[in-house]
């Protein structure tokens, strides 16, 4: 695929939005501000603001409603995605980035990583010991099988 891939570091501008979609799906949502600094003449100078749409959908989506709030510092890594539409009789242009991984950036502290709870309704669970069947000798006898430790 030719897909334009972009990394974003900046900070979150506002609240991020889960939006639960027939399906199952979900779809986050958050403005990202990022401000380039430079470091001229002894001192850091900041340049302009560009703002940036970000979503990410399904797990990774929830993860970030759950886990970002505004003014986080964040790393942010998709796909860069153009929307063509017409108004008025002229053709607009915005772009989105479709995030692939999302987290906090970690040159400004520290985080820590909570994996999800598995959910309780699957039928097999990571706990659920594997069905072992017996094994039956030429003499009919039943061999119980060796357990793992």
């Amino acid at each position: 695929m030719n897909d334009t891939q972009i990394t974003l570091t900046g900070r979150i501008g506002g609240d991020v939005t889960l939006r639960e979609i027939t399906g199952g799906r979900a779809v986050a949502t958050f403005r990202l501000a990022c401000t380039p600094t430079r470091y001229r003449d002894g001192e850091w100078v900041k340049g302009t603001t560009s703002w940036h749409t970000v979503k990410a959908w399904n797990r990774l989506g929830r993860h970030v409603a759950a886990s970002l709030a505004n003014g986080d510092p964040v790393v942010v890594h998709g796909r860069l995605v153009a929307d063509l539409w017409e108004r008025d009789g002229k053709p607009q242009t915005s772009f989105e980035v479709v995030a692939s991984a999302v987290g906090h950036d970690l040159s400004f502290g520290t985080t820590v990583l909570t994996p999800p709870v598995p959910a309780t309704d699957s039928v097999a669970t990571p706990e659920a010991a594997p069905v072992v069947t017996p094994a039956v000798t030429e003499a009919g006898e039943v061999e119980q099988p060796a357990r793992a430790a």
